[in-house]
C-alpha cells in the first residue's frame, strides 16, 4: 500500500490541504452525498439511508479523507482502516465500477465548498491524483474479498436467496432470524463476529434497503442466523425501516437476499488466552457467535461473559447463557441491568457496566477482551479496562456505526 506513484508536489499539496479538511470535511461529504444521489438515485440502494440522515456517513468519510490527507506519505498506516471499510464495501456488493462515481462528485463537492480558485484548482487537481490511487487500492483489497468469499466450500458472490425457516423472539425487542439456502447447497465455515448484508424493499420504499446484520450462532450449521433488534419508526421511516420490516413482515417461508458473510471483528482462535466478552444490549450478536462456537469446539480456555441490558425483559440470550455457563465449568457468566434488576444468582449488579463490576466479575486481567454495543457503553468500559492496565492490543471491539472510534 503505497503513495509512491503520487507526484511529489501532489503530496505536498493534499498533505497541506488536512487543515481544510479538518474545518470543511463534513460539509464536502454532505454536499456529495447529495449530489450524488440526485445524479445516481439507484446507488441508495447500497447507501444506508439512516445513516445519511443522521450524518453518520459524512462524518465517517470526512474522516477518513482527513486521515488520508494527514497520511499520504505512510498510507500503510491506513490499511487496518481500509481493509474495514473494504469489508464492508464488499458486503455491499460496492464494484469497481462505482469509484470513477464517487470520485467526480467528490472533487466536484470540494469545488462547490471551498470556491473556485487558483489555489482550490491545485488542491482538487492533487485530489484527484490521489483518489485514483486510493481508489486502486480499495478495488484491488476488495478484488481479493471478493475471491476470497466465493471460493470456499459453500461461499459466494453477489446475492444468494435464504429461506426463513424460523422466527424465534428472544427478547421483547430482540427476534432471532433462521435462515437457510433456497438452492440446498452447503454454507460457508466463516468467522465468528462476522455479518452478512441483508437486501430488502420496505413497504412504499422506491429504493431497496440494504443493512449489516452480525451471525448471531457458531459457524458449522445448516442455517446462518441474525438477531435483530426492532428499531423506533416504522417500515415507512428511515430509522426502523428495515428491523421493523423483518419484524412485522417476513413470516415463515418467506425469502430474502443475503451476501457471503464479511467483517474483520473476529475471533483470534491462535490464543490461548482467558476470554472476556463484555457486551451492551443488541451487541451481544457478534459475541454470542464467539462464545456458541468457543463452547462447541470445546476449548480449555476460561470464557467470561458479562453483559449489560436495560431490563430483564429486554435482555435477550439470557437462558442460553445460562445453560453454558451451567454445563461449562470454565465459563463464568454475569449480567447487569440498568433497571428492573431481578435476582438470581447471574445477576451481579444493577446500573451500568463499570471499573467496579469489572472488578468484581473478572477472572483474570491477562485476557483478551471483546467489546461490542453503544458507543456511550464501550466508551465507559474501553475506558475502565483501560484505567485496570489492560493493553489497548488486548482490547477488542465492533461498531455497529460508521467511524466510531474508542481512541483518544
Amino acid at each position: 500500500m503505497s503513495a509512491n506513484t503520487l507526484s511529489t508536489q501532489s503530496k505536498e499539496i493534499v498533505k497541506a490541504s488536512a487543515p481544510i479538511l479538518q474545518e470543511h470535511g463534513e460539509k464536502v461529504t454532505q454536499t456529495f452525498y447529495h449530489n450524488l444521489f440526485q445524479a445516481h438515485p439507484e446507488l441508495l440502494n447500497i447507501f444506508n439511508e439512516t445513516h445519511q440522515k443522521k450524518g453518520k456517513q459524512p462524518m465517517a468519510l470526512a474522516n477518513t479523507l482527513y486521515a488520508a490527507a494527514v497520511n499520504i506519505e505512510r498510507l500503510e498506516e491506513l490499511l487496518p482502516a481500509v481493509k474495514q471499510i473494504a469489508h464492508k464495501h464488499r458486503s455491499l456488493n460496492v464494484l469497481p465500477e462505482h469509484y470513477p462515481i464517487v470520485g467526480k462528485y467528490l472533487l466536484e463537492a470540494m469545488r462547490e465548498v471551498l470556491g473556485e480558485s487558483p489555489q482550490v484548482e491545485e488542491v482538487i487537481q492533487a485530489w484527484a491524483e490521489a483518489y485514483g490511487i486510493i481508489a486502486d487500492i480499495f478495488i484491488n483489497v476488495e478484488k481479493e474479498m471478493y475471491e476470497e468469499a466465493s471460493a470456499p466450500i459453500g461461499g459466494w458472490s453477489g446475492f444468494r436467496a435464504f429461506i426463513l425457516d424460523k422466527k424465534i423472539p428472544e427478547s421483547s425487542v430482540i427476534t432471532s432470524f433462521y435462515l437457510k439456502p433456497v438452492d440446498e447447497k452447503p454454507l460457508p465455515n466463516f468467522k465468528p463476529g462476522q455479518y452478512t448484508s441483508v437486501q430488502v424493499q420496505p413497504i412504499n420504499s422506491r429504493f431497496k434497503q440494504m443493512r449489516q446484520y452480525s451471525l448471531s450462532d457458531a459457524p458449522g450449521n445448516d442455517y446462518l442466523r441474525i438477531s435483530v433488534k426492532k428499531e423506533g419508526g416504522s417500515p415507512l421511516h428511515p430509522d426502523g425501516a428495515v428491523s421493523n420490516y423483518l419484524h412485522e413482515e417476513l413470516s415463515e417461508g418467506d425469502t430474502l437476499l443475503l451476501t457471503a458473510p464479511a467483517g474483520d471483528f473476529t475471533l483470534d482462535e491462535s490464543s490461548d488466552r482467558p476470554v472476556v466478552f463484555i457486551s451492551g444490549g443488541v451487541g451481544m450478536t457478534p459475541l454470542i457467535s464467539m462464545v456458541n462456537h468457543l463452547t462447541k469446539r470445546g476449548t480449555d480456555r476460561e470464557i467470561t461473559y458479562l453483559h449489560g441490558a436495560r431490563s430483564e425483559k429486554e435482555h435477550a440470550f439470557h437462558d442460553h447463557l445460562v445453560s453454558l455457563a451451567k454445563h461449562h465449568d470454565h465459563l463464568k457468566y454475569g449480567v447487569c441491568y440498568e433497571k428492573e434488576a431481578g435476582g438470581g444468582e447471574y445477576v451481579k449488579g444493577s446500573g451500568f457496566i463499570d471499573r467496579t463490576f469489572l472488578e468484581e466479575n473478572l477472572q483474570t486481567r491477562d485476557s483478551d477482551f471483546y467489546l461490542c454495543g453503544p458507543e456511550p457503553f464501550m466508551k465507559a468500559v474501553f475506558s475502565a479496562l483501560k484505567e485496570m492496565g489492560i493493553s489497548e492490543g488486548r482490547i477488542h471491539y465492533e461498531f455497529f456505526s460508521p467511524g466510531g472510534s474508542l481512541g483518544e
